[in-house]
C-alpha cells in the first residue's frame, strides 16, 4: 500500500484530473488526488496523493508557489494564453528590454487581480470558464496576491521569459496580461511551467510514465513524514496511541515529551505512534486539542 505524494511533471495538453487517472492506472490505487490544479497547458510540478496522502491534503503548506513563463507582447487573448481568441493587437515596436524591467516594481508585493472568467472560481456553483465558453461575462472581485519575486530570465522582444515566486491563488496569466497593459501593448503567456509548490520541487518530479515503469515506486514516493515536516512532531505513549486509533483525543499525560506551552488557536501538531504517524490534531479556540485527522 502506497502513502504519501508523488511529484508529478504534468505534460502540456492533459488537465490535472487527466493526471490523476493516468497515476491510478500506473499504480494500481483508486485511492489517489491532486493539489494545486494547473491549467491544462501548463506544465511542471503537480503533487498527487495516493493512500492516506489523500486524508493529509488540507494540511500541506503550498502557501508559496513557483513559476516560469513565457510572455508574447502585442497580443491579448480572451484566456489569457495560447490557447485562446484573439481580442486585440497592438504595437510593440517602440518597447525595449528596459521598459519592461522598468515596470517590474509595480508588481512586487501585495497586488490586486482580477480573476478571469476562464478559470475554475465558481458562481453560484457554474465554473466561470463554462460560462466564458457560452460568451457570459460575470463581474468579478478583485483579489489581493502577495508576489514575492519577479524577475526576467531573458527578453527577446516580442517574447520575454519570467520567473515569478508568489503566493497561493496567484494567476500567472493575468500576471502578464497586466504586464502586458501597463506596457500599453498587451500580452499573453506562451507557456507556463510551474517549478515549486511548497515543498515540492521541479528536481524532484518525474513523468507518469517513469512512475508507470518503474519497479520500485514506494521509493519514488515523498512519505507523509517529509510533507507535513512544518509541523510540529510530538511523540505519544502506549496507551496514548491507543486512544489515537480509537479516536479519543490524547490526554497530557499520554505524551512522551510535554506539550509546547503555547498552543494558539488553529496550530496543528503531528502526533506519533512509535514513530509513526498517528494522526494530526488542532488546538481550538479554548486550547483543547482536537483529531482533525487519523492515519492508518
Amino acid at each position: 500500500m502506497l502513502n504519501g505524494f508523488f511529484v508529478i511533471d504534468k505534460q502540456a495538453g492533459v488537465s490535472s484530473h487527466d493526471i490523476v487517472s493516468m497515476v491510478r492506472r500506473a499504480i494500481g490505487m483508486k485511492k489517489v488526488g491532486h493539489t494545486g490544479t494547473l491549467d491544462p497547458f501548463a506544465t511542471g510540478v503537480l503533487p498527487v496523493a495516493v493512500g492516506d496522502g489523500t486524508k493529509a491534503i488540507q494540511f500541506l503548506d503550498e502557501s508559496e508557489k513557483e513559476y516560469r513563463a513565457i510572455m508574447r507582447l502585442g497580443i491579448s487573448t480572451d484566456t489569457q494564453d495560447r490557447t485562446g481568441q484573439v481580442t486585440a493587437e497592438r504595437d510593440w515596436s517602440q518597447l525595449g528590454a528596459e521598459d519592461l524591467e522598468r515596470q517590474l516594481p509595480r508588481f512586487l508585493g501585495t497586488i490586486s487581480q482580477l480573476p478571469p472568467m476562464f478559470s475554475a472560481l465558481k458562481r453560484d456553483g457554474v465554473p466561470l470558464y463554462k460560462l466564458a465558453r457560452k460568451g457570459i461575462e460575470v463581474e468579478r472581485e478583485t483579489r489581493e496576491v502577495l508576489i514575492h519575486s519577479l524577475s526576467f530570465d531573458w527578453i527577446r522582444l516580442p517574447e520575454a521569459c519570467i520567473t515569478v515566486r508568489c503566493s497561493r491563488g496567484t494567476y500567472v496569466r493575468t500576471l502578464a496580461s497586466d504586464l502586458g497593459e501597463a506596457l500599453g501593448c498587451g500580452a499573453h503567456l506562451l507557456e507556463l511551467r510551474r517549478t515549486r509548490s511548497g515543498l515540492f520541487r521541479e528536481v524532484d518530479a518525474l513523468s507518469v510514465d517513469t512512475l508507470a515503469a518503474s519497479q520500485h515506486q514506494e521509493g519514488l514516493i515523498m512519505p507523509l513524514d517529509r510533507a507535513l515536516a512544518h509541523l510540529t512532531a510530538l511523540p505519544l505513549t502506549m496507551l496514548g496511541a491507543k486512544k489515537v486509533g480509537n479516536g479519543v483525543v490524547p490526554a497530557a499525560e499520554d505524551f512522551l515529551e510535554p506539550l509546547p506551552a503555547e498552543l494558539a488557536p488553529g496550530r496543528q501538531l503531528r502526533l506519533y505512534a512509535e514513530g509513526r504517524l498517528a494522526a494530526v490534531a488542532q488546538c481550538d479556540q479554548a486550547n483543547r486539542l482536537r483529531l482533525s485527522r487519523v492515519f492508518n
